[in-house]
């Protein structure tokens, strides 16, 4: 007989903060191209996302490290329907035909240019966040049994140079592969998984804190011994 599914205070509002900052990152940002002078550096181009993105996978550490890989799968597949149907509803409102006002003249092609390209933004969103989340978990998931619970900024940093590799590489090349030119396509994946690593890494104490608080009002620190790690289960 199966052990009752535990119920925990915070995980469904975990859940819901992660989906309302995946939309954001890859509706919202993703598509511009910004750029910064740095000292010794020089111009680097980025995406706009860059700064917000990375905040999904502190969640699906923080996720991971506390309650599981497989309530992090679960909270990956709700990011992943919420993106397909934000595609769904862009392509929808998008094609329907206009009304013919003089407002409408101006605003259909400004809502082709920001919303037209959503159905390959959430296309690649999905395959490489998919492929880059289940990734950084396993990564975690296997560092935590190998280190007994031990040495947790390896563990988030170890995960995140996985995870994001993974989830850059694929997400540009299917969002803007023909869109933008070569040079700049693999100057913004260089600079973002540079900047999206860096960044996790700053980001670190803060994730610390938040994991400690979680396993000690949660009362759960979660071992993945003998875990499924089939990414399209959705068994918890």
């Amino acid at each position: 007989m199966n052990a009752p599914v535990r119920h925990y205070k915070y995980y469904d509002l975990i859940m819901a903060a992660f989906v309302c900052v995946l939309l954001c990152a890859n509706l919202i940002g993703a598509a511009k191209q910004a750029q910064l002078t740095l000292p010794l550096i020089g111009t680097v181009t980025y995406g706009a996302d860059l700064f917000f993105f990375p905040i999904s996978y502190i969640f699906g550490d923080i996720l991971t490290e506390v309650y599981g890989y497989k309530h992090d799968r679960r909270v990956v597949w709700a990011g992943f329907g919420a993106l397909l149907f934000s595609a769904f509803m862009a392509w929808a409102v998008v094609h329907q035909p206009p009304a013919d006002t003089p407002f409408m003249a101006v605003y259909q092609p400004q809502l082709e240019a920001v919303f037209g390209n959503t159905w390959r933004i959430a296309a690649g969103s999905m395959v490489a966040f998919a492929c880059g989340s289940f990734a950084n978990s396993f990564v975690l998931a296997k560092m935590k049994i190998a280190t007994k619970g031990r040495y947790l900024w390896a563990r988030i940093v170890g995960s995140t140079v996985v995870g994001q590799f993974v989830d850059t590489g694929v997400f540009f090349l299917i969002a803007f592969y023909g869109v933008w030119a070569n040079e700049q396509l693999f100057a913004v994946i260089v600079a973002q998984y540079l900047f999206k690593t860096i960044w996790e890494t700053v980001m670190y104490p803060v994730t610390a804190r938040v994991v400690g608080f979680l396993k000690r009002v949660e009362g759960v620190d979660h071992y993945d011994r003998g875990t499924d790690f089939n990414p399209f289960s959705m068994k918890v």
